[in-house]
C-alpha cells in the first residue's frame, strides 16, 4: 500500500520524477521545450505555483507551492501528457516515468531557499556547466531577469526575488551553498526539509485539511489511486489498441469506453471534468458522463 502523501494547501515541495529505468527522456531540445509548455499549461490549469525548475536528460526537478491543493492532479496531468507525447514521438509503448512523482515537504523560507539553490545547481553537480546560470533548461536566468524569455510565465519570479531580496544575495547564496545533497529528514509520510518539530506541525495542518473534507468527501491525496499513465497503458494492452483509436461509434467501442471511464474514476481518481478532456470522450457532453459511468458499473457487476 502506498504511504500517505503529506501535503496541504499552501505547502511547499521539492518534487522530481525520472525516466523509467533511468532512461533519458529529455535528450533533445524539443523534448525539453515540450515539457516546459506542458508545465506552463498544467500550472495554469491546476493553479499550482512554480518557483524553480531544472530539466536534465533523464529527470526533472520542481520547486512548487501546492497553492490550490491540487498537486496530485497537477502531476497526473503533467506526467501523463508528457508520457503520451514521448510515446508518440519514439513510436514505442510502455511506461515513460519510473513512478508517480516523489516529493519532499519544505518547512519555511530558509529551507525553501536551500531547495531552490539545490535544484538550480543540478547541472553544475553533473559537470555540464561550471556556472548554474549557463544552463538553458532551468529557471536560473528567469529570476531577477528583466527580459521576457521562453520560460516567461512559468515561474513566479516575483516571489523568488522577494525571497532572496536582491540579485547579489541570490547569486551568492546559490554559488556558495553546499550542493551535495539536501538535509532531508525521512518520516513515514516521506521526506521533510525542516527542523525537528516540523513533522508535528505538518501533520497537524494535514489532519485539519482531511477533517475539512467531511465524511463523504474525504480523500487522502493520491494515496489510493494509481498513475493515470499506468491505467491507460494497461488498458490499451488489454484491448489491443490505443484509446485514441477506439471506434466509439460502434456498440463495442462504446462498451469499451465505458469500462475505461470506470477505471479512470475508480483507479485513477479523475473527475468527470478531467475525463471529458480526453480524446475518447470528446464527443460527449460533460453532463452525460455520470450516467455512462453508472451503466458501465452495472455491466461489470453482472
Amino acid at each position: 500500500m502506498r504511504r500517505v502523501r503529506l501535503t496541504f494547501e499552501g505547502a511547499y515541495h521539492h518534487a522530481m520524477n525520472r525516466g523509467i529505468n533511468g532512461e533519458e527522456i529529455f535528450t533533445q531540445n524539443q523534448h525539453k521545450s515540450q515539457f516546459l509548455d506542458l508545465l506552463r499549461e498544467s500550472s495554469n490549469k491546476f493553479k499550482i505555483r512554480i518557483l524553480a525548475y531544472c530539466i536534465m536528460q533523464n529527470h526533472y526537478h520542481l520547486i512548487l507551492e501546492n497553492s490550490s491543493g491540487k498537486m496530485s492532479e497537477f502531476f497526473r496531468h503533467l506526467n501523463g501528457q508528457y508520457g503520451k507525447y514521448y510515446r508518440m514521438l519514439v513510436s514505442e509503448k510502455g511506461y515513460v516515468f519510473q513512478s508517480r512523482f516523489k516529493s519532499t515537504l519544505i518547512q519555511d523560507d530558509s529551507y525553501l531557499k536551500t531547495a531552490i539553490g539545490y535544484v538550480l545547481l543540478n547541472p553544475v553537480r553533473a559537470g555540464i556547466v561550471p556556472d548554474f546560470r549557463d544552463y538553458p533548461w532551468s529557471s536560473a536566468n528567469h529570476h531577477f531577469s528583466k527580459q521576457i524569455t521562453q520560460i516567461h510565465g512559468i515561474v513566479d519570479s516575483e516571489f523568488v526575488n522577494k525571497l532572496f531580496e536582491s540579485e547579489r544575495e541570490f547569486l551568492t547564496f546559490v554559488t556558495t551553498m553546499d550542493s551535495t545533497e539536501l538535509p532531508v529528514r525521512q518520516s513515514r509520510y516521506g521526506g521533510l526539509l525542516g527542523g525537528k518539530n516540523f513533522l508535528e506541525t505538518a501533520i497537524s495542518r494535514f489532519d485539519r485539511r482531511e477533517r475539512n473534507f467531511g465524511d463523504g468527501m474525504k480523500r487522502i491525496d493520491d494515496n489510493r489511486f494509481e498513475p493515470i499513465e499506468k491505467i491507460i497503458m494497461e488498458f490499451e494492452k488489454k484491448i489491443g489498441v490505443t484509446i485514441d483509436e477506439l471506434k466509439v461509434n460502434t456498440v463495442n467501442g462504446k462498451r469499451i469506453r465505458g469500462e475505461l471511464l470506470v477505471r479512470l474514476k475508480d483507479l485513477g481518481g479523475l473527475k468527470y471534468s478531467e475525463i471529458s478532456l480526453m480524446e475518447a470522450f470528446a464527443d460527449l457532453k460533460l453532463s452525460s458522463l455520470p450516467k455512462l459511468y453508472k451503466d458501465a458499473q452495472k455491466r461489470r457487476e453482472r
